[in-house]
């Protein structure tokens, strides 16, 4: 397990009991560099969305945990919010929550000269995707996608 996975790993076992107690759901934690700077990003969600509040709780809670553990080495920005309107999918909970609703995807390769797709998600397992649109149902393999995540209604 790579020292990215290891992060993420532990953050995701230490948060879900906290984010429970809060009556909230970890959708995810991602340990990232970004313009030379380490973040680490809890994404929680509930029901009719979170507010600055459950954010802030949510920190209150895992920051004491982060410092007594101590298991990230490097100095990084911890950062608390929603998923956001283009929630992408990663773990099966991710999945159910999106069934039935549109969702977009992008393949690393063209198919059929496109790379994006989007249509109502309408059956998912760890190795294919299945989408419905105008045109009738579509099935990818996860392995061919690089990202798939809610599709913003704008």
């Amino acid at each position: 397990m790579s020292k990215k996975e290891n992060i993420e790993k532990r953050t995701w076992d230490y948060c879900v009991p906290l984010a429970e107690e809060l009556n909230l759901t970890l959708v995810d934690a991602e340990y990232v560099k970004e313009a030379g700077e380490y973040y680490l990003r809890i994404y929680i969600d509930k029901e009719g969305g979170v507010n600055i509040a459950d954010c802030e709780a949510m920190n209150g809670l895992i920051n004491p945990i982060l410092d007594k553990e101590d298991y990230i080495p490097d100095a990084y920005i911890l950062e608390v919010s929603s998923p956001g309107l283009g929630r992408v999918l990663k773990r099966e909970h991710d999945f159910m929550f999106a069934m039935g609703k549109e969702v977009e995807l992008h393949t690393y390769k063209a198919v059929d000269k496109q790379k994006e797709f989007q249509g109502t998600l309408t059956s998912w397992d760890e190795k294919q995707v299945t989408i419905a649109d105008e045109n009738g149902e579509r099935v990818f393999d996860r392995a061919d996608l690089s990202v798939i995540r809610l599709a913003l209604d704008i």
